[in-house]
C-alpha cells in the first residue's frame, strides 16, 4: 500500500517565526552558495540528500519553481520505486517501506521532521535549497528567455526597408529558434545572418566561396547544410524576388539571384540574333539561338550592335518559334527561362549600360508577374504587350480554353491595374497563346 503519513501520525510543532513562513519566501532572498548556518548539513545529507531520495529533492523543486506550496496536504508520488527507494523513503519518516506500486510522501510531513530534527530548523524548502542550489521560479525564467530573445533579434532593425516584412515574418515563424540552440546562438546566426544580407545583392557578381570569406572570415561559411545558408537563403528570396524551392540547382540559381555565384559555367542565358563577338556574329547569320554562360559576359562584355531594342521574352517556347520563323531575320531576343539567372541579369545590365531599350513580355499569371517585377528591380525595362489592356485582350480570345488563375496575387509596378484585370478575369493567359502576335512583333 503506498506510504503516506497523516497529519494526526505525529503531534504538530508550535507555531512559530520559523514554522509558519509563506510558500513564496523561499524565493525572496538573493541566491547564496553558502547554506544558512542554522542547517546541519552533514546531518541534513544524511536525511534527504541520498542518491535514493533524489527523485524527492527532484519533485520539491518542480513545486518551488512553480511556486506552489509545499505545506498543507500535498504529497509527491513516485511509481515503480526501487528497494533502495522504498527502503529511504520509509526511512525518512520512521514508517514501514511498504510494498505498494508506488511511494507517496506528504511534503509537510518532511518539513515537520527536518524542522524537530534540527536538520534544517527553516524546513523544507531551505533544506533543498542548501542540498541542490538555489531555485528561480519559472516565471522569471520565462520573463529572461523572451527578453533574451526579443534582443537576439535585435539586430534584424538593422535590415533595409525591402527586408522589414522578411525580419517581421522571421521573427514569427520560428525558424531561428529551430536553428539555434539558445537565445545567445541564435543572436549570433541573426547577425551573421543580418551582415550578409547587408552586403547583397553584389554587382557585378561574385564568387560564393570568396564573398563567404570577405564577409564572415570562412569560405565554407555559406556552404549546404549549414544553419546560417539556411536562414541567408531565406532573406535571398525576400531581397531578390526568387521563388521558393529545393535541390542543388535551385540553391544555385537562389544564390545567383543575389549575385553570389556557385561557378561561373552553370548559369546560362539563351539568345537569339544578338552580335557583338565572333561567335554571336556567325550564329546570327544563320538564325540560331546561342547560349551564353556568365564566365563569357564576366570576361568579355557584349557591344551590341543590332539596334537600340532588344526584346525579352520568358519561355523558350517564343525564341524557338522566332528562330523557325524568321531566322537571321528576327529582331534581337533574350529568353530568362522563368527567373532570371545571373548570366541573363548580367546580359541585360550591360545591353542597358549601352543605351538598349528592353522589352519584356511574360506569362499572365501571379507567377508571371513575380518574375517580371524582380527583373524591374535590376533593370528597366518596358512593357512589350504585358499591360492589363493586352491581358483583358488575350484573355477574351482564349477564355474558353485558358487555364483558372491559381495562387497567391502579386503586384506589377509597370501597370498597377494588370493585378486588378488578372482577378476579375480569372484566367492565366501563357505565351503559347499569344504566340502569333509576340512573332508579329519580332519581324526585322
Amino acid at each position: 500500500m503506498d506510504m503516506i503519513p497523516q497529519p494526526s501520525d505525529r503531534p504538530s510543532d508550535p507555531p512559530s517565526d520559523q514554522s509558519s513562513h509563506r510558500p513564496s519566501d523561499q524565493f525572496s532572498d538573493p541566491p547564496s552558495d553558502q547554506p544558512s548556518d542554522r542547517i546541519d548539513l552533514p546531518r541534513l545529507r544524511r536525511l534527504l540528500g541520498t542518491p535514493e531520495l533524489a527523485w524527492l529533492l527532484e519533485r520539491v523543486r518542480r513545486r518551488m519553481a512553480r511556486q506552489e506550496p509545499l505545506t498543507g496536504p500535498v504529497s509527491v508520488t513516485l511509481n515503480a520505486p526501487s528497494d533502495a527507494q522504498r527502503s529511504a523513503a520509509g526511512r525518512l519518516l520512521g514508517r514501514p517501506p511498504g510494498d505498494g506500486r508506488s511511494i507517496g510522501v506528504r511534503l509537510d510531513a518532511v518539513d515537520a521532521m527536518l524542522r524537530r530534527s534540527g536538520a534544517c530548523p527553516d524546513g523544507l524548502g531551505a533544506a533543498v535549497v542548501a542540498l541542490t542550489g538555489q531555485v528561480e521560479p519559472l516565471s522569471e525564467a520565462r520573463d529572461r528567455e523572451v527578453r533574451a530573445w526579443q534582443e537576439a533579434y535585435e539586430p534584424l532593425d538593422t535590415l533595409a526597408p525591402e527586408l522589414a516584412d522578411w525580419a517581421a515574418r522571421t521573427r514569427r515563424d520560428g525558424l531561428v529558434r529551430r536553428l539555434a540552440r539558445g537565445p545567445e546562438a541564435a543572436r549570433d546566426l541573426i547577425s551573421r545572418t543580418v551582415r550578409v544580407l547587408r552586403a547583397l545583392p553584389c554587382d557585378p557578381p561574385v564568387s560564393l566561396p570568396a564573398f563567404a570569406a570577405r564577409t564572415l572570415g570562412s569560405a565554407h561559411a555559406l556552404d549546404d547544410g549549414d544553419p546560417l545558408t539556411t536562414v541567408v537563403l531565406s532573406g535571398v528570396r525576400a531581397l531578390t524576388g526568387f521563388p521558393d524551392g529545393a535541390g542543388a540547382g535551385w540553391r544555385r540559381e537562389a544564390w545567383a539571384s543575389a549575385g553570389l555565384l556557385r561557378d561561373d559555367v552553370s548559369s546560362t542565358v539563351l539568345t537569339l540574333n544578338l552580335r557583338g563577338t565572333p561567335v554571336l556574329d556567325l550564329l546570327a547569320k544563320t538564325g540560331e539561338p546561342a547560349v551564353l554562360t556568365l564566365r563569357q559576359l564576366a570576361r568579355q562584355e557584349i557591344v551590341l550592335t543590332s539596334g537600340t531594342l532588344l526584346y525579352i521574352c520568358e519561355n523558350p517556347t517564343v525564341l524557338s518559334a522566332a528562330a523557325d520563323a524568321y531566322g537571321p531575320h528576327c529582331l534581337p531576343l533574350v529568353c530568362l527561362q522563368g527567373q532570371p539567372s545571373a548570366a541573363a541579369l548580367t546580359l541585360l545590365r550591360q545591353a542597358h549600360a549601352q543605351g538598349t531599350v528592353l522589352r519584356y513580355h511574360g506569362d499572365f499569371d501571379w507567377g508571371g508577374l513575380r518574375i517580371a517585377a524582380g527583373l524591374l528591380r535590376h533593370v528597366p525595362w518596358q512593357p512589350w504587350r504585358y499591360t492589363a489592356v493586352d491581358y483583358r485582350r488575350s484573355a477574351e480570345t482564349v477564355m474558353a480554353s485558358a487555364p483558372p488563375l491559381t495562387g497567391t496575387p502579386a503586384v506589377a509596378p509597370w501597370d498597377l491595374e494588370l493585378p486588378s484585370a488578372l482577378e476579375s478575369l480569372g484566367v492565366r493567359v501563357e505565351e503559347e497563346a499569344v504566340l502569333d502576335d509576340l512573332l508579329g512583333d519580332l519581324a526585322r
